[in-house]
């Protein structure tokens, strides 16, 4: 359902929100290696979130990634939006085009009552869960799952 560029933007949010505090940023080979990730990759996909403010990076040496917003504000909502689009949420499965696009005339694809209660689900979770949230989670689990 989600592009593995995002399910790894999501990883690397949870893991640079989980670095202790102080002015130190977590480096790009640190991330990628920690969470087994191409390097390359990993890289392009966090510059999205610094394009859009989420993250901040510093070259050099002594640089890498830090998160620009309290955790508590960055919702999977958020991520997800910046690195996949909204069409996960718009989209109709067979049709081309959002759902509010499908001519009026025509009846509705025969999974659109379904994916609709579907998608106002998946909308919902992704917007309660933040940043802050998952990584209290995966603290209290006491589990790795990066």
């Amino acid at each position: 359902m989600l592009s593995n560029s995002c399910r790894y933007a999501i990883r690397a949010m949870i893991y640079i929100a989980s670095q202790p505090e102080g002015p130190g940023k977590t480096g790009i080979k640190q991330i990628a290696k920690d969470l087994d990730l191409p390097t390359p990759f990993l890289a392009k996909i966090l510059q999205q979130l610094v394009r859009q403010k989420v993250l901040s990076s510093l070259k050099g040496p002594h640089g890498g990634f830090s998160i620009l917003r309290d955790p508590k504000t960055i919702t999977l909502y958020d991520i997800i939006k910046i690195i996949d689009g909204e069409d996960i949420f718009t989209d109709c499965i067979i049709h081309s085009g959002t759902c509010s696009c499908v001519d009026s005339e025509q009846k509705s694809c025969p999974v659109h009552e379904d994916y609709s209660n579907v998608r106002s689900e998946l909308i919902n979770l992704f917007k309660r869960k933040n940043i802050f949230n998952l990584v209290e989670e995966v603290k209290q689990s006491g589990e790795i799952f990066i």
